[in-house]
């Protein structure tokens, strides 16, 4: 439950003020250079999922991150703990919710970093938040607790087999 308080809520407010900023200070025909070639600030908007796939479709991800969200807080509730799955947990809770928020008061998710890494798949790459971070840092870490899990498991094998 801790991790929901130190890292759930600090990110949650950090996506939201950048969003807030995001709308209070760049217009939607505008691109704010910090880096150039590498890096600016835009105001893009989203009805539909990652990359902007499955437009139109604001009310299917509403009901899909509240099933999402009691999934989550039933998973980061009940024992056994585990630090790389709760951090887990907390960041997809975070993503969910800061995305969850825009969805509720404004129709639609508001990206606004745009990173072009000068790659064929990545030229440049789509739009993307605070809460798209953070769910994406989410399934890195499941993979590694989930990796971690299978390497531990095979070592109780072997070892239960001498």
């Amino acid at each position: 439950m801790r991790f929901i308080f130190f890292l759930s809520f600090p990110l949650y407010a950090l996506d939201q003020a950048t969003k807030w900023l995001a709308l209070r200070f760049i217009a939607p025909e505008e691109m704010r250079i910090v880096i150039p070639e590498f890096f600016a600030l835009v105001f893009v908007t989203n009805t539909g999922a990652a990359f902007g796939s499955f437009k139109n479709n604001n009310l299917f991800f509403i009901a899909l991150s509240c099933v999402a969200l009691v999934f989550v807080l039933t998973l980061l509730l009940r024992p056994p703990r585990d630090t790389w799955r709760d951090v887990s947990l907390a960041l997809l809770f975070a993503g969910v919710m800061g995305n969850l928020t825009d969805r509720f008061l404004h129709g639609h998710v508001i990206d606004f970093l745009l990173f072009d890494l000068h790659v064929p798949f990545a030229h440049p790459w789509p739009a993307f938040n605070v809460a798209d971070a953070c769910i994406c840092t989410a399934v890195i870490c499941f993979i590694v607790h989930s990796l971690r899990q299978d390497k531990a498991q095979r070592a109780d094998s072997v070892g239960s087999r001498d």
